[in-house]
């Protein structure tokens, strides 16, 4: 695919280090919920500099929308997203992802990789076909939990939050581990879509292959 040129229409907070970015929709673009694009500023000397950002927004939206963590202390591309303002443009070129959705089960998500999960989300709950899918999310404090409103408003009770820095009532503290799955999941029997640290991820399909979880039942993104 060429590159295509889309101005910002507008830019928000919604973590303390998570921007929600909406831009034009160029004619012809499209992409299914959970996949994903480069990204680069129209800047110059940042023209080639585009990094992978998944669309938050869905298909039939008039708009994109991209919910990109920030990491100032890494002083790259991820980092100038914080001096954009309304009326620049962002290059856009591919789509790509291996996050498609398959059918009803657990979403395990950790920090930023949250974003492949929120188009597929949206795109359930606008459908009435959320049914019981389920969302368990880590992070490390509670002031990091992206869109957490609109999380707790489509899934209600089926959204599990864990910290690992803090200790809140209401909340789960650790880490994502095999009692906690046992406990937290208890039938393995659906798909498990998986994206997050790598580091984290792998322990996470190992818990899940130890509880007998096949190579198939699991979709995954790391990042």
């Amino acid at each position: 695919m060429s590159k295509q040129y889309v101005r910002i229409k507008s830019i928000k907070k919604v973590t303390h280090d998570t921007l929600s970015i909406v831009t034009e929709k160029p004619d012809g673009f499209t992409f299914k919920p959970g996949q994903a694009t480069n990204i680069a500023i129209d800047r110059k000397g940042w023209e080639e500099e585009a990094r992978p950002f998944t669309f938050a927004s869905l298909p039939e939206d008039d708009f994109f929308e991209f919910v990109i963590k920030t990491y100032p202390e890494h002083d790259g591309a991820t980092d100038k997203l914080l001096d954009v303002q309304a009326g620049e443009r962002l290059i856009l070129s591919q789509v790509y992802g291996t996050i498609e959705y398959k059918g009803e089960g657990v979403f395990i998500a950790g920090g930023s990789g949250i974003t492949p999960f929120l188009s597929i989300l949206r795109d359930l709950h606008r459908k009435s076909r959320t049914g019981n899918n389920k969302l368990i999310f880590a992070n490390k404090t509670e002031k990091d939990i992206i869109l957490k409103g609109e999380l707790e408003e489509i899934l209600g009770e089926s959204f599990v939050n864990i910290l690992s820095e803090e200790k809140i009532e209401g909340y789960e503290h650790g880490f994502v581990n095999d009692e906690f799955l046992k406990r937290e999941v208890g039938d393995f029997n659906g798909y498990f879509y998986l994206c997050g640290p790598p580091v984290m991820m792998n322990k996470v399909e190992g818990y899940l292959n130890d509880l007998g979880v096949d190579k198939d039942q699991i979709v995954k993104e790391t990042f």
